[in-house]
This record gives structure tokens, sequence and C-alpha cells, in this order.
């Protein structure tokens, strides 16, 4: 079985590195330093233009938390020479569509679109990177829209505020203690001289990288972007941020009361940046925890003993060290203290004794498959180059990708699950749940 398993690595080892060998990169950097990396591909009748902007929670400070996030829905309200939401009717006109994220390290913006709306793209791009509209209307009426989305996503969400409280836990003194979204005074006291220092310092070019993936000629661009880009003034360069995140002494515990039909538990372990080689053997642990029916937590907890609704890990890719975190929801009639007790079972017989070269095995086929499809589209292309680039420091890291996978053995599980997973760097949020004052039968205040 062990043989087959290694064969099959084989087979999606091949069309990974195809996929690498086939991006064939070019990248220039214009005088005011914005860098360009272009994948001239005509496979595809369609381009994807996009813009990694180097900013995220991670760069905002209290009383300002959010803003990044804000920015995201600003940059589609108009700028210079084009109305609000003309952006996204001329893109659709035109058969194509853009969309954008926020992130705790990279905001990242993207369009998809005909060949031939090319040329007004680079245009609307450099319009809103050199004169984005910011007034008092604008800010107003994003700044609603994003306290209604914290709302529905965060302070509505059951899953959503767990996660948040096990941040805001978890992290002491670094930013990822704040929620991307940003915390709802925060998001009040934000002024529009807030917005105007915050884009002129972190929006400018020397704090981006585009990319752009699909059918064009890199020579052309390059003469479109040296015009069109290259007279935006650059910027002082932002201020770099300090990890003072002092080293977790014991488990954090908390409770959290909340609406909701049954119990479930969110643990977090403190893991490694995207700088340590380790972050590849916390990837494949996390797949061997949890993806699949046969993954360890899934088979044990949902299959098994019937303790689990679902089960699920997640290691963090982020510039500073992330979690590494596992969340449980509860069948009828079973508790908390069911689930951790076999969890942390399953994790500290890992430490212990590794796990097979078959479940390694199987958890590198998984990422070799992941890895190739995040490379299937334009949009892909650009996405994972644009990741890289802004959160591992080089987009050319994305090409070594599976190398590094295929380099992790199982004594490296076993040594990863034994210096992150353990009890001192743990934080846990219990989810107890209470019942509506509706379904309780009394009147709602």
């Amino acid at each position: 079985m062990i043989q087959q398993l290694k064969h099959a690595s084989l087979l999606f080892f091949v069309p990974a590195l195809v996929v690498a060998q086939s991006v064939d990169t070019k990248e220039f950097t214009l005088g005011n330093a914005l860098k360009v990396v272009m994948v001239e591909d005509h496979t595809v009748p369609s381009v994807t233009f996009a813009v990694g902007f180097h900013v995220g929670s991670r760069n905002e400070r209290p009383g300002i938390t959010g803003i990044s996030h804000l920015f995201e829905h600003m940059m589609f309200n108009g700028s210079k020479n084009y109305k609000p939401t003309e952006f996204d009717k001329i893109l659709e006109n035109g058969g194509g569509y853009s969309n954008a994220y926020t992130s705790n390290d990279i905001t990242f913006y993207y369009e998809e679109f005909n060949p031939d709306l090319l040329d007004k793209v680079l245009d609307m791009e450099a319009d809103r990177m050199r004169s984005l509209k910011l007034d008092t209307a604008n800010i107003e009426q994003e700044r609603g829209i994003v306290k209604e989305e914290r709302r529905v996503s965060t302070d509505n969400s059951v899953r959503g505020k767990i996660f948040e409280d096990l941040y805001a836990a978890a992290y002491v003194a670094h930013p990822y203690h704040n929620p991307v979204v940003g915390w709802m005074g925060d998001l009040d006291n934000i002024t529009l001289q807030d917005a105007k220092d915050y884009f002129k310092i972190y929006y400018a070019p020397n704090n981006a990288t585009v990319f752009v993936v699909g059918d064009f000629d890199s020579k052309m661009l390059r003469k479109k972007m040296e015009k069109l880009f290259g007279n935006i003034p650059r910027q002082p360069t932002p201020r770099p941020v300090v990890n003072a995140e002092p080293e977790q002494q014991g488990e954090k515990r908390l409770k959290l009361h909340k609406v909701a039909e049954l119990p479930a538990v969110a643990i977090a372990y403190k893991g490694a940046s995207v700088e340590s080689s380790d972050i590849y053997a916390l990837n494949l642990l996390s797949t061997i925890l949890s993806r699949g029916q046969s993954s360890r937590l899934y088979k044990k907890l949902v299959y098994d003993e019937q303790i689990c609704t679902e089960v699920g890990t997640g290691m963090d890719e982020l510039v500073d060290p992330g979690l590494f975190s596992v969340f449980a929801q509860m069948q009828q009639g079973k508790t908390v203290e069911d689930a951790e007790e076999e969890i942390y079972k399953i994790i500290a017989d890992i430490g212990e004794n590794a796990v097979s070269e078959e479940e390694l095995q199987k958890a590198k086929n998984t990422a070799q498959s992941d890895y190739v499809d995040n490379f299937k589209t334009n949009q892909g292309v650009a996405g994972r180059l644009g990741f890289y680039e802004v959160v591992y420091g080089d987009y050319k890291k994305s090409f070594q990708v599976i190398d590094h996978y295929n380099k992790v053995t199982v004594d490296d599980i076993k040594r990863v699950a034994a210096k992150y997973l353990k009890e001192r760097q743990r934080t846990v949020i219990v989810l107890i749940p209470e019942k509506s004052a509706t379904s309780s039968g009394e009147a709602p205040n």
C-alpha cells in the first residue's frame, strides 16, 4: 500500500512541476518603485490585472482597526476621472468583473476581463492609485456597510465571534489580536484625515506589486504601465511592524455565552511564521488531523465516537507566527470535555509516536493537488503570485512549494506536533449555548 501511495505522489508531482515551469514570469520596476510581474499567456482570450498592497490589519494601530478593510470598499467608489460605481460598470459591460479581499498581511484587488478592455483597466487602476475619491460621503457610506458586515460576520455569527475571541485572547501585543474587520468602536472613530493619511502611505506605488496574467503583449504593457503609472509619486516607506508578542507561558481558557443550539470549542496554538520551513510540516499535520473522513480527528470524533458533528483544523500562513487552530462542534448530548479529551490524546500521540508513511503521503498528495488547482486560471496564477510576493516576500517562492512538501518526513510531523501543539501555548474558547429570549418564552428586549 505504501508503494502504491508513493507512486501516486509521482503522478501528482509531474503536473505540479510542469505547472511551476510553465508560469513564465517577466518583471520590471518603475522609477517610483512600483513592481510589475507579467505572465503572458495566449491560451485563453482573457486577462487578469491584480494589485497586491503590502498592508493589512497587521499594519493598523488602536483607534483605526478595520481601516484596511474599509479601504477595500472605498477603492471602488470613484476617483478623479471616474464616478462612483463606474469602475465596476465598465468592467461588467465589457464582460469582466472585479473583486478584492483584505487579510492580516495583504490587501489584494483583481479584475478579469477581455483583452480589448486592458487599456481602460490600466487607466482606471492608475487613476485610483493616484487620486482615489476620499471625502466625507464616501467614508460614511462605506463605514455603514462595513459595520453591517461586522454585525453579520461576527457579532451575530456564533463561529465568527468564537474565532474573534480566540485571536483576541491568544495575542497580547501583536496586531493579530485585532480582527480584520475591525472593532466596532474603532470603525466609528476612523476620520477622513485618518483615511487620507493611510492611503498616502500604504497605497503608494512603492508599497504595491502589480500582476498581469493572460492574453496581452508584454512589451506593449510595459510602455503603457510606464506612461500611466510611472508619474505617480512614491511615498516614505511605511513603518515596519514590530513583533512584540511575548512567549505564552500557560493555557488561556475563556467561556463565550451566546445564543446557539450546541456547544463548541475552538483551540489555538502559537505556530510558525512563513519564514520557517515548519509551516509546511504544520500544514501537512493539519491535513492529517482533519481533512477527509479517514483523517485522525474526523474518524475518531465524528465517525467512531460520534462526539462531534464536525471537526476541522488549520494553520495560518502569516508574516509573523500565526495560529494552528482546531474547531469542534458537539453532537446533541455530548460535551466539550468529551471532545477536548480526545483531541489532546490524538495530538499527544502524534507528538510521541509520529504518523505513518501512508498518512504523510496522502497529505502530500492533497497538498500537491491543491497546488495544481491554484494555477488553473489566470486569476489563480495572479492570486498565488500576489500572495507569495506580499506574505512570503517573493512570488518565486510559490514555485518551490512542492519541493518543500516533498522534503517533510514523519519525523518532522512528530517534531512540529511536539514543539508547537503543547498545553503552554494553547488558548481555548468554549461556547456555552444560551436560548434566545423568544425561544425561552420571554418577551424580547
